[in-house]
């Protein structure tokens, strides 16, 4: 099969922050540059934006299923030209940014050609931002200019010519990063997950217009009104400084006050505070709601349908290949606990701030928790939402085989409930007595799982709990106690990494993971038939002067973030990215067959989906047993789901 690469520049009046599919609606939006080869001929540029067109070769290429179309980030490159070829068939591409982050490679071609340390040649140009800024962005009118709001070709020949060689530069480097991975590609199936998040991403989800602009609007006028009580109060110019506000706080206080974050100004609220003060904190509290500013991401990315496009990232965790949220972040979205929900919605509806203030002590804690209900369902259709029950909980007592566990699932117990009964001593029911614990019961199970202790116990929450230190860890050793196969779980892949790395493949009997190193790679097989892939492994020491394994990466914590680096792991770390990526791929498989079984995926958020359906067409049990059907791979796995239909999207 013959393989032609390409890569476009473009230019749209429409942010390509809200979305391809946003941005190729823009009336002026057009390809200005296509630059492509086939295998490894010469790269061409057509330069679309002086006349040229394209050859006949590449436009019956672009439909030939003989050769594969490849480029970075294809979803890109796919719709702009469907803009050109409304029926391009996107089965026959392959997208190399993919194929990059299965190896585990950075999410930029820049990054990933530095990463791969190629020579001078096949590294990307780096004159190419300033040229996006010149030629594909709109400018700003001045007289040097004569006015215009657009840069061309004639008004720059000498930076034109050296754009079309960066467009040509790019595909270089996607080419040379393609032909040192192709051998790594993802399985096939792999493909068809890609597929379906493309689906998922244009079918994008539809946004209540009215709402968000209600919300918006009345937003701005309860933080005006806050403002000037606020300036009622404290006499401040601007209450909404930080410097002016501490410094009145302090002058209030008699003592100095280190920060006004939002645990600082929650923490000083619960002692003994003049009234004026705790109004003006209160009043600070409420102002500083970012959540709010998720309706203005919706309505900046909502196309010409009202729905909202492109908010998924495929393959957007490091190794795990855990979905990313792009755009409204629908992966982070505020819970609502409202009884009434109906009621607050159609008070925005109306737009009527008058009356929401006098029914709602914090009207933005209110619009806050009716961001969700702003993804809405269509006329003639509903929402069928349903979520996978504490996957990662399921996955790694099936992948450890701690059958007390597995046997509880099987019998429909809820995990998370038996664990906050035993932390509390009181019985928990979900949905029922004392079901506010259950959430705690959740973080235990979730913090104990892969090897932590006090310290993850406390990352998440639970200092917050009323527990002593000597309680935590009680819940941690009777924790460990119940569960000594997950425990060994983690002792076994941590020797099986450090035999690999030391050149001993080693098979982990309990569900056949098998850990390799080639190619300079840790390679750890999952029983989908994928790899987690750990670049680089070499065994050394960690930060604490313990062995440890090691290995080349993006940093995911606070100090590592988004840097590409040495990082170190263990057992504990390496069991959580196997569950993760399982209950991935758990995942993965569930929309794959609701796909075959004609449901259509608007969205999904961490382990749920959201399936936009006609009335009277498929239902909340179907949905249900579709998604917990297993694998040959995940034979034993036992999954449940739960979930609700409804006119639009919320937290049930």
């Amino acid at each position: 099969m013959r393989t032609l690469a390409i890569d476009l520049e473009t230019y749209s009046s429409n942010d390509i922050k809200y979305s391809v599919y946003k941005y190729v609606e823009a009336p002026d939006f057009e390809i200005l540059l296509f630059a492509y080869a086939f295998d490894d001929d010469p790269v061409r540029v057509v330069d679309l934006a002086q006349g040229e067109t394209l050859p006949d070769d590449v436009k019956s290429a672009l439909y030939d299923k003989d050769v594969l179309k490849t480029a970075f980030n294809a979803n890109f490159e796919i719709n702009c030209l469907k803009k050109y070829f409304p029926d391009l068939p996107e089965e026959q591409w392959e997208c190399d940014r993919i194929l990059s982050l299965y190896n585990s490679y950075p999410p930029h071609l820049a990054a990933v050609a530095k990463a791969m340390h190629f020579d001078e040649d096949r590294q990307k140009d780096t004159r190419g931002k300033a040229l996006i800024r010149y030629f594909c962005l709109p400018c700003k009118p001045t007289k040097a200019n004569g006015g215009r709001t657009r840069n061309y070709p004639k008004d720059a020949p000498d930076k034109w010519e050296i754009f079309k060689e960066y467009n040509r530069q790019d595909v270089v480097v996607e080419r040379a990063i393609r032909d040192k991975l192709v051998n790594l590609r993802p399985p096939d199936f792999e493909h068809e997950n890609w597929l379906i998040d493309q689906a998922i991403n244009r079918n994008g989800i539809m946004v209540n217009q009215a709402l968000v602009d209600n919300a918006i609007r009345l937003s701005g006028e309860y933080r005006e009104k806050l403002l000037a009580r606020a300036m009622e109060i404290t006499g401040l110019d601007n209450p909404n400084s930080p410097l002016q506000v501490k410094g009145w706080l302090e002058e209030k206080l008699g003592r100095a006050v280190d920060s006004l974050s939002k645990a600082a100004v929650a923490d000083m609220l619960t002692g003994d505070l003049p009234e004026d003060v705790r109004e003006m904190l209160t009043i600070r509290q409420k102002i500083s709601k970012s959540s709010i500013k998720k309706y203005d991401a919706m309505r900046n990315a909502a196309c010409q349908d009202s729905r909202i496009r492109g908010m998924f990232q495929f393959y957007g965790a490091a190794r795990t290949g855990r979905f990313a949220g792009r755009i409204v972040q629908l992966q982070n979205l505020p819970r609502n606990s409202m009884p009434d929900l109906d009621l607050a919605r159609s008070m925005v509806l109306d737009g009527d701030l008058d009356t929401m203030e006098l029914c709602y002590d914090d009207v933005q804690d209110v619009l806050s928790q009716l961001i969700r209900t702003a993804l809405e369902a269509p006329p003639g259709k509903r929402f069928i939402v349903a979520d996978f029950s504490a996957i990662e909980a399921r996955v790694i007592a099936w992948l450890a085989g701690e059958e007390w566990e597995m046997k509880a699932f099987a019998e429909g117990k809820d995990i998370y409930c038996a664990t906050a009964s035993a932390m509390f001593g009181v019985p928990v029911v979900k949905h029922g007595v004392n079901g506010e614990l259950r959430q705690k019961g959740k973080v235990a199970v979730l913090a104990c799982g892969y090897g932590g202790g006090i310290g993850a116990l406390k990352a998440m929450g639970a200092d917050k709990m009323g527990l002593t230190d000597d309680e935590l860890q009680t819940v941690v050793r009777k924790w460990r106690e119940a569960s000594p196969h997950i425990v060994k779980l983690w002792a076994d892949v941590e020797n099986a990494a450090m035999n690999a790395v030391s050149g001993i493949p080693t098979t982990i009997k309990q569900k056949n993971l098998h850990l390799h190193v080639e190619d300079d790679a840790l390679y750890i097989e999952l029983p989908s038939g994928r790899h987690l892939v750990y670049l680089h492994p070499h065994l050394g020491q960690n930060r604490f002067g313990s062995d440890a394994i090691l290995y080349t990466g993006l940093g995911g914590s606070k100090t590592t973030a988004g840097r590409w680096g040495t990082l170190e792991t263990y057992g504990g770390k390496l069991s959580e990215n196997l569950v993760q990526a399982i209950a991935r791929d758990c995942l993965c498989a569930a929309m794959k067959r609701l796909t075959d079984a004609g449901y259509k995926i608007c969205a999904h958020i961490h382990d749920e989906v959201i399936l936009e359906m006609p009335e009277g067409k498929g239902g909340l049990d179907d949905a249900v047993h579709i998604m917990c059907q297993n694998e040959p791979w995940n034979d034993g796995l036992v999954m449940n789901a739960d979930g609700f239909e409804a006119k639009y999207y919320q937290k049930d």
